[in-house]
């Protein structure tokens, strides 16, 4: 009997999306559906949990397993299924609100427990569900918004890249969603690759910061080829702009679970809690 192989829209729900016009998560799905087909997966065997946000609604518009958690907590749910059901691939998917803020004790010991999962942040640089706020990730002088203190907030914006390295992330890569193709193929070898494997995916939120629309003409492709070293990927990520796409570190790490779970049968958890 010949195997089934499923395309793209096998992994696409019957719910319509529900975002913006314009919104760049738009191209995400079709990137993390692409990378699946791609990736020659099957849909009762592949998971994607997310939290809270505009992203966070990823899971209904997949044809996947899902699991749609609270705010902050994707992570800590995602984790927890790879551990009990290491069969299954499993994606977490959220924004930089719900990764970097209240999720961000989460994301940094996500990063350093090593589980083998890929967590996907679109990054807008705004809170777009709840009308406009600065995010973790917006620049310190952004103020182009009624619900941003005047002259911006004044804080440093949080670098997710160079904190998911120093945490322990064990593959680091950065996406753009006006390149559908090319992100496809960066969440699949993040997905291929064992281990935590985080991808920031560039997202426009043109409804609150419409100036956004500009990056098609910055974001780029690194022009150089990832490192396994530490240090160097330190280097390159205290450096980097925040406009290089492309993968940036790959580690080598054995993930968390390979030797520290035993199998066993549904029926042996159940008796562990007979009364």
């Amino acid at each position: 009997m010949n195997a089934v192989t499923y395309a793209a829209k096998d992994f696409k729900s019957d719910v319509k999306p529900v975002w913006c016009p314009g919104c760049g998560d738009y191209a995400v799905l079709s990137s993390i559906t692409k990378a699946f087909a791609d990736l020659g997966l099957k849909p009762h065997e592949t998971s994607v949990v997310s939290g809270i946000g505009c992203s966070s609604r990823i899971p209904a518009y997949t044809n996947t397993y899902g699991f749609h958690s609270i705010h902050g907590r994707a992570l800590a749910v995602g984790q927890g299924l790879k551990l009990a059901r290491p069969d299954l691939t499993v994606l977490v998917a959220g924004g930089d609100g719900d990764g970097f803020s209240i999720g961000g004790n989460h994301f940094l010991h996500a990063c350093r427990r090593n589980v083998d999962l890929t967590y996907i942040v679109m990054d807008n640089r705004v809170y777009g569900m709840t009308k406009g706020q600065p995010s973790p990730t917006t620049e310190s002088d952004w103020d182009a918004s009624a619900m941003a203190p005047p002259g911006g907030t004044g804080m440093t914006p949080f670098h997710p890249l160079a904190i998911a390295l120093a945490a322990g992330a064990n593959f680091i890569a950065r996406g753009f969603s006006g390149d559908p193709n090319g992100t496809a193929e960066i969440i699949a070898e993040a997905i291929r690759h064992p281990g935590f494997s985080f991808v920031a995916i560039m997202s426009p939120c043109i409804t609150f910061r419409e100036e956004q629309r500009e990056w098609k003409e910055t974001m780029r492709k690194v022009g150089m080829e990832p490192t396994t070293d530490s240090a160097q990927a330190a280097r390159r990520l205290m450096t980097d702009d925040g406009y290089n796409c492309g993968v940036l570190y790959r580690g080598n790490r054995v993930s968390y679970g390979k030797d520290k779970i035993a199998s066993a049968a549904v029926s042996d958890l159940d008796a562990e809690f007979t009364l």
